[in-house]
């Protein structure tokens, strides 16, 4: 299994371009992105400071953590066309209570291994409570009845090795373990009663995965 996955990387990330300057390497990335508008921005900055405690005039993270998910269906046209809306749907009572901002990610990758770019890094996304304020999004199409494929590995290992060089990385978790941060002090919630259980993106994902970051400083616990 591993050396199928690898080999799924070496297509990923062979013929790299490196960066004269900072040493980041290239992978193909497909531009999408999502709307970012005013109302979206001032909704972002209204939940920094509501449920992250954090009194920001701009949007903007410091990306410290990346978080893997899955997205429990869909095709990218779907789920872009979800993450697209600025406010969240009426029918997530729970989570609209604590804000009306829509959910979102920063990448969405495709089941073929094709990444695409929704949002700027350092831009707000709503995906992990107690943590948007410093996590990048990656989320995978793909559910518990739909697991994610090899190619969504190879991709995912590709761009967690992109990201690692451009942002201080320091933590790589499945949505699944988000709950292991609660009590540290990268969690920001206001709400300690604001939690939800999540199961994605899969054990054996994450181990694959991490089988394929094992070179990165990085950690999945605090």
């Amino acid at each position: 299994m591993y050396k199928s996955i690898l080999a799924f990387v070496f297509i990923a990330i062979s013929n790299v371009a490196i960066a004269k300057n900072d040493s980041i390497p290239s992978i193909h990335i497909v531009e999408k992105p999502i709307s970012y508008s005013e109302e979206r921005k001032k909704l972002s900055v209204e939940y920094l400071q509501n449920r992250h405690g954090l009194n920001l005039q701009k949007p903007i993270i410091t990306p410290k953590i990346i978080v893997l998910h899955f997205t429990d269906g869909g095709t990218i046209k779907s789920v872009f066309n979800y993450f697209n809306s600025t406010t969240i749907e009426s029918g997530r009572s729970y989570n609209k209570k604590q804000s009306n901002l829509n959910v979102s990610s920063h990448y969405l990758i495709d089941r073929d291994g094709t990444i695409y770019h929704l949002l700027a890094d350092t831009l707000f996304a709503r995906h992990t409570i107690g943590l948007n304020y410093c996590a990048i999004g990656i989320e995978n199409i793909g559910s518990v009845s739909n697991p994610l494929t090899d190619k969504q590995v190879a991709a995912n290992i590709a761009l967690i090795n992109y990201l690692s060089k451009k942002y201080p990385i320091e933590y790589v978790i499945g949505h699944s373990e988000y709950g292991k941060f609660r009590k540290t002090p990268l969690w920001k919630e206001t709400d300690q009663t604001y939690y939800t259980g999540k199961t994605d993106p899969g054990e054996s994902f994450l181990k694959q995965v991490r089988e394929g970051i094992k070179g990165l400083k990085v950690n999945s616990s605090y």
